[in-house]
């Protein structure tokens, strides 16, 4: 489920956060599934249980998990994860705009490369 790149420079608990974000957008991990306890997946990652509390709380801020007392945490419903990936594709989309602009491309470049990007990934 989860695999750690020990060589990327970002703190494991960053790691444990991107891989969970990127399993609960693709729908490996549909609404309301528990997630492994944090001693589970310490145990399994063999790291240090404060390091997977840090990771679940920085989902659970953003919404995408969920803790209910004595049972662990769960997925969040589909319709707020859609919604929190939808607006992390607009900053990212919006940032990726500016630093076209910011390159020299034109607002005709821009909507050639979307068209063209969008065309492709429909095959």
């Amino acid at each position: 489920m989860i695999i750690l790149d020990y060589q990327d420079r970002r703190p494991i608990y960053e790691q444990i956060t991107e891989k969970f974000r990127m399993l609960i957008y693709q729908g490996a991990l549909p609404a309301g599934s528990r997630i492994p306890s944090v001693r589970q997946l310490a145990m399994e990652l063999s790291i240090n249980p404060n390091t997977i509390q840090r990771a679940y709380m920085a989902l659970e801020q953003e919404g995408l998990i969920y803790p209910v007392k004595g049972k662990g945490n769960f997925v969040a419903e589909t319709r707020q994860i859609q919604e929190k990936s939808k607006e992390d594709f607009r900053r990212e989309f919006q940032d990726l705009i500016k630093r076209g602009i910011h390159t020299g491309m034109t607002e005709e470049e821009l909507i050639l490369l979307v068209q063209k990007s969008y065309e492709e990934e429909l095959g």
